[in-house]
């Protein structure tokens, strides 16, 4: 899923010619008419991890700054911006389609407040008291673990993080992991990561930061 022969969705610029096509999904509790590609990860729509995010995450903070690593075509995004009209969106992705995509889709559903740019675009001094990532787990333990010190680092005071892994892949590997490693990294910030909720294939792991 996500990727097409030697064209991966974490590729900054997918090899194949872009060809957008319609996409009809639910997101925020309606239909949605929107579009989408190739060479992005899970271009058909909703992948099972996502949705199990949208649907079991708690309601995301109704203002400030939330955000979306690893956007894809937006399902993320789009349902932070829909449930939180008054927060600023920030989806990254290194996927250049991916951000033509979600830009396009939210302008589609008339939402001025999304905003997609490489993880390099954003102001390193903007702090996030929501993040919701489907992260890329494919992409590799090394790279992996140097999104998420680049991202869980950024939330504000009382900012929660939800990602959610399959269980397969590691998701209580990654929890100890994250344990251990905020811990030693960012003593002061007082990170806390318990598993937020479980199914049969797949844990929300959710990181508190409890001092500013």
């Amino acid at each position: 899923m996500g990727t097409q022969g030697s064209d991966h969705y974490f590729s900054s610029q997918p090899s194949t010619p872009m060809k957008r096509r319609p996409l009809n999904v639910v997101l925020a509790g309606e239909k949605r008419s929107l579009q989408t590609a190739g060479g992005i990860f899970s271009p058909d729509g909703v992948d099972k991890g996502t949705t199990i995010l949208l649907s079991e995450a708690p309601p995301p903070s109704t203002e400030g700054n939330l955000l979306d690593i690893g956007c894809g075509w937006g399902p993320i995004a789009l349902t932070l911006a829909l449930r939180s009209p008054e927060a600023t969106v920030y989806a990254v992705d290194v996927n250049e389609r991916s951000l033509e995509l979600t830009t396009d889709n939210a302008k589609a559903l008339g939402l001025a407040n999304v905003h997609a740019s490489t993880p390099e675009a954003v102001d390193p001094e903007i702090r996030f008291s929501t993040i919701w990532s489907n992260p890329p787990i494919r992409v590799g333990k090394d790279e992996l673990h140097a999104i998420l010190l680049m991202w869980l680092p950024r939330l504000a005071h009382n900012g929660n993080a939800y990602l959610v892994v399959q269980k397969n892949l590691g998701s209580d590997s990654l929890q100890r992991w994250l344990t251990v490693e905020l811990e030693e990294r960012f003593p002061e910030a007082g990170f806390k990561v318990v598993r937020d909720s479980t199914n049969k294939a797949f844990r929300i792991l959710r990181v508190t930061r409890t001092q500013p």
